[in-house]
């Protein structure tokens, strides 16, 4: 039998042998760990908890960390007097429509910049990811100008899906993620199907997709996570209030239904559940979908 080769840590094995490295190695570790958690968590528990406090408690100069008294009702009032379902079923029709969108446009440059490889095929790659040069506020007023008046269709999107899922279609990180995983793919399994009489369009459907699960699942959370948090773009575009997501829909109601702050703050809990839960659920396949690194025949 043979031995895996050791892996490359920050502390080499032989250090932690010395007497007291090991017990001072999990205590930074720990703390690091802990410091890390209190950093990322305290503001989510911020949220929660003053969700149930009065609103004459949240408006105290000393704010306290754990409510003096719990009122829970708060939440079942954001829920009801905020429209939170329906502002809720919004955000999710987007991100559902959004996601797939960008998964065929995504995946079909990617099998073609990887595997068909046409003429100018790295100019167009090397475009595509210039794109990630720029910050998102440079692309508001060149997106908005386009939603507003389609060129050559002539078509106004302002307050529709499409305003939403139109600009996002193309993705340059998706393409860059997914291209990096065809690439791996070997070429002899595409030419054995083309061989039985595969088309390209089969190929990318039988033998492509179905090993692409890992990379299609990473792909597939961003994209869905991306629509759902996003607030500048959905507050441009959705100027109704009836078609708004749900973070445009609380900002806008915070400041002109004068909404007490502790049901703001529920209506905020409220929202950023589906989304943890979401995350939660999927991130055995975000990590694994992220170290897949080569197939293994």
């Amino acid at each position: 039998m043979v031995d895996d080769a050791p892996g490359h840590t920050l502390v080499a094995d032989a250090d932690l042998r010395r007497r007291g490295a090991r017990v001072v190695y999990y205590a930074v570790v720990i703390l690091a760990v802990a410091v890390c958690a209190l950093v990322f968590l305290f503001p989510l528990y911020w949220m929660i908890s003053s969700a149930l406090k009065t609103p004459a408690e949240l408006a105290r100069p000393d704010p306290t960390l754990v409510p003096h008294s719990f009122h829970p009702d708060a939440y079942s009032a954001a829920w009801s007097t905020l429209r939170l379902p329906h502002f809720l079923f919004n955000t999710a029709y987007y991100a559902i429509g959004g996601w797939l969108i960008q998964l065929v446009v995504d995946t079909g440059l990617a099998y073609a910049l990887s595997k068909l490889r046409p003429t100018g095929g790295k100019f167009v790659l090397g475009l595509v990811l210039a794109t990630l040069m720029l910050p998102g506020t440079a692309l508001l007023i060149p997106l908005y100008v386009t939603v507003v008046d389609v060129p050559v269709l002539h078509l106004h999107l302002l307050n529709s899906p499409w305003a939403l899922w139109l600009p996002g279609a193309a993705n340059a990180f998706n393409v860059y993620v997914l291209k990096r995983f065809f690439d791996q793919i070997p070429d002899e399994l595409i030419d054995a199907a083309i061989v039985d009489g595969a088309s390209r369009l089969q190929v990318l459907r039988r033998v492509v997709l179905p090993l692409s699960k890992p990379v299609l699942a990473v792909v597939s959370i961003i994209a869905i996570i991306g629509i759902w948090k996003d607030f500048l773009w959905p507050l441009i575009v959705l100027q109704d209030p009836n078609v708004q997501t749900i973070n445009v829909a609380l900002q806008n109601l915070q400041a002109t239904s004068h909404v007490p702050e502790n049901v703001f703050l529920a209506g905020l809990a409220i929202a950023s559940a589906p989304l943890i839960a979401f995350f939660l659920l999927f991130q055995r396949h975000i990590l694994g979908g992220l170290q897949a690194g080569a197939l293994k025949g």
